[in-house]
């Protein structure tokens, strides 16, 4: 059975609020907006988490993550995960350094299945270091069966730049390295890396060589292997076998919106890889299903 880490939740509020900076206003700017994307407006959270069970059945995924994806859209996914438990693991993104970013991660986690707060340090621009930071991680790790997804290296809106909106990035914040302090104090709490480090593999693989509670998730296309001439993704996944192990990989896609649904294209080339590789088969599930399902125990 497939598992997904990496699935984002496009919803309404989240088109809304694109919509607002594209400077859109009205009833229905989010349904103009998605007309102008050329893509499937969501509807409602309920309405958009059956659209993804229909789509993870059509391909034979088991369950995946649903990642809110601006701040304040925790919401949205509580209730798609709270409607379908069995399929969903609720991730939201937080800036921690935000006003009472410790109290909407607390109030988040009384939602069932709401199990990973996502941190995107180039987006918001902070240090990972920064004891505001730490502080929240704390509260985090204060609490039984909750992960950590920090958002590395390379980072690129593809949405935003189709809308010709800015993105005010600092992708020095965005070093895996500074992620030692955090992993190596808070050794209970899973820490995930998605994208391989997105251009930062080497440092990528040396915090998760020395903390291991450091998982790298497979997800996307992987665009940022352009700025590594001459490496390729089966040399990627050798040695993050190597270093990392079968047990702290992650199968992910990095799906988000219709049409297009689930990247089934990404599941086909990346399986291939890996058997390419000779790996056992227990470690191809472990990768593609397993680890997911470790981390984040299906409920009863």
């Amino acid at each position: 059975m497939i598992n997904d880490a990496h699935c984002h939740f496009f919803s309404q509020r989240f088109f809304d609020t694109l919509a607002q900076q594209k400077g859109l206003s009205g009833e229905h700017r989010s349904a103009a907006l998605t007309k102008h994307l050329e893509w499937d407006d969501p509807g409602s959270a309920a309405a958009l988490s059956d659209r993804w069970v229909s789509e993870l059945d059509r391909y034979q995924v088991g369950r995946s993550s649903l990642i809110a994806s601006i701040p304040g859209d925790e919401d949205s996914v509580a209730e798609a995960v709270s409607r379908h438990p069995t399929r969903f693991v609720g991730f939201f993104m937080v800036d921690p350094t935000a006003d009472q970013a410790t109290e909407r991660l607390t109030r988040t986690l009384t939602h069932p299945g709401m199990r990973c707060a996502c941190l995107f340090p180039a987006m918001h621009r902070y240090a990972l270091t920064d004891e505001r930071v730490l502080k929240f991680v704390d509260v985090l790790a204060g609490q039984p069966g909750t992960t950590l997804f920090v958002h590395c290296g390379m980072l690129s809106v593809g949405v935003r730049k189709k809308l010709g909106l800015p993105n005010r990035f600092e992708m020095r914040f965005g070093n895996p390295l500074d992620l030692q302090l955090i992993a190596s104090t808070r050794t209970s709490l899973p820490i995930i890396i998605p994208h391989f480090g997105a251009g930062l593999l080497r440092e990528a693989l040396m915090v998760a060589d020395a903390c291991p509670n450091i998982y790298l998730d497979t997800s996307s296309s992987n665009g940022w292997l352009k700025y590594h001439p001459g490496l390729t993704l089966t040399q990627v996944f050798r040695q993050a076998l190597a270093v990392a192990g079968p047990d702290r990989l992650l199968f992910g896609t990095d799906s988000s919106f219709f049409p297009r649904g689930w990247q089934h294209v990404v599941h086909e080339q990346q399986h291939a890889i890996v058997e390419s590789l000779g790996v056992d088969e227990t470690v191809v599930s472990r990768i593609f299903g397993g680890n997911f399902d470790r981390l984040f125990p299906r409920p009863a």
